[in-house]
């Protein structure tokens, strides 16, 4: 009776939430809000402490600068057409990424082929096209978006291939022997093997978009974050900087964490992803 009446009470017992590690959802959450508040108070210490305002500000005087602009809604017209260019050179370069990746990692004739210029022009800086993409396509949004193509496709490609070289050769020839052809083993088993190595390589190029981001918004801006930060160094104005870098990093965070739940919701049968 004791053993049955134990295991009731186990079964009955509601599950506790937790993360995809096994964490409970409040002991993440508090251990992020201890880590931003600890990194808050030290910044505040060092900059007060030993630096001019005018050099490093504090975060009191970069929070105050980020009301201001919430107050006068500038800052939201910077963050969308931030976002706008970052999601825009994402989506291209993932979508162009992973099928040439698939036909690379698949075929040895189109890897020879294509290999050459994947491993020479994914070495060259997204920087060093500035002026070649202002000189060819003018100073519209067309050159700032292929600038963050530029850097997210090489990163999609060689996950891609990865993983399509990592599919085990029984899975194959398991396929083959129930009677599927190539396109078949195809769609059933290289892709959904590969999958894990396509979504992985998509959350480090989304990383990648954010960063080149400042860099595409020197082509002739009037708008964005990386024009905040290019634009307020001219003034000195080390609050808007201060306060534009830590956008950019929120909104990175906050990118990524919507694209692991979204992974943890649709793909985490295809094999482990985090």
């Amino acid at each position: 009776m004791s053993i049955t009446s134990e295991n009731s009470t186990l079964i009955d017992r509601p599950p506790r939430a937790s993360t995809a590690r096994g964490r409970p959802i409040t002991e993440t959450g508090w251990m992020y809000l201890a880590s931003i508040a600890s990194a808050l108070v030290l910044w505040q210490i060092v900059a007060s402490a030993f630096f001019r305002p005018e050099f490093f500000p504090t975060p009191v005087i970069v929070l105050h600068k980020g009301w201001e602009m919430i107050a006068d809604g500038s800052i939201f017209g910077h963050i969308g057409v931030s976002l706008a260019r970052i999601m825009s050179g994402f989506a291209i370069g993932s979508l162009l990424g992973a099928p040439l990746g698939l036909l690379m990692g698949s075929f040895k004739l189109v890897r020879m082929f294509f290999d050459p210029y994947i491993q020479f022009f994914r070495f060259i800086p997204s920087i060093a096209w500035l002026t070649p993409a202002v000189i060819w396509f003018g100073i519209g949004e067309t050159p700032k978006v292929l600038i963050i193509v530029y850097t997210t496709i090489f990163i999609v490609i060689i996950n891609t291939i990865v993983g399509v070289s990592n599919v085990s050769e029984n899975k194959i020839w398991a396929g083959r022997c129930l009677g599927a052809n190539g396109r078949q083993i195809f769609l059933f088993v290289i892709l959904p093997a590969t999958l894990p190595f396509i979504l992985t390589g998509m959350r480090l190029a989304m990383g990648n978009s954010f960063a080149t981001v400042v860099s595409a918004e020197l082509i002739a801006a009037d708008q964005g974050i990386g024009f905040l930060i290019s634009n307020s160094r001219l003034w000195m104005a080390t609050d808007t900087i201060f306060l534009s870098i830590a956008i950019l990093g929120l909104l990175g965070f906050s990118a990524d964490r919507i694209f692991r739940v979204a992974i943890h919701r649709f793909a985490r049968q295809y094999g482990p992803i985090d």
